[in-house]
């Protein structure tokens, strides 16, 4: 799949928010909770210290046309909750694939607002996927209850490098079936 035939990326919607593209509006609330160390060290990309600057950037990666990833922001600001909740990217792959990737600010941890999303995301496949895989770091419990929640399904142990830890971390790597 090549992202620039998805011209425009659809709003989600959620039981408690949406999943809308991001905004040049978002970028404090992003620079906020990326610059969270707690968020840094649950993804492999996002640096700890954050780069002055790397909000912006990200921001501008996610709006570009030619990008290697879509991303949509958690936005529960038409119910009274942050309009920025954390964020949920699909990278396309080859075969009719996609990765799901995900992360929450700290203040909305356990309250289910990860779990809505990735099913939410899953139920939308934006990309027409027939397969998705999410890959987690194996001290992240709580996200592998996430995507094992929304239907994944353990295919096996691996290792990614976590950027904000500056070493390579052990993950679990899961995949779901869509269809075809």
């Amino acid at each position: 799949m090549i992202l620039d035939q998805i011209p425009d990326l659809p709003t989600i919607e959620a039981e408690r928010f949406i999943l809308r593209p991001v905004r040049r509006s978002d970028t404090g609330l992003l620079a906020l909770h990326m610059g969270d160390r707690r968020v840094a060290e649950a993804t492999g990309s996002i640096p700890h210290p954050l780069p002055p600057g790397a909000a912006e950037a990200y921001v501008v990666r996610a709006q570009a046309k030619e990008r290697n990833e879509d991303l949509w922001v958690m936005d529960g600001s038409a119910n009274g909750l942050a309009e920025v909740l954390g964020v949920v990217w699909l990278k396309p792959m080859d075969r009719d694939q996609s990765e799901i990737n995900f992360w929450v600010a700290p203040a909305f941890w356990n309250t289910g607002l990860a779990s809505e999303a990735v099913r939410a995301m899953v139920e939308a496949n934006p990309h027409d996927a027939r397969t998705m895989f999410a890959e987690v770091f194996q001290d992240n419990p709580a996200s592998a209850r996430v995507v094992t929640n929304a239907g994944f399904e353990y295919l096996g142990d691996a290792e990614a490098f976590s950027l904000a830890r500056g070493v390579t971390v052990p993950t679990w790597t899961y995949v779901r079936k869509l269809g075809g």
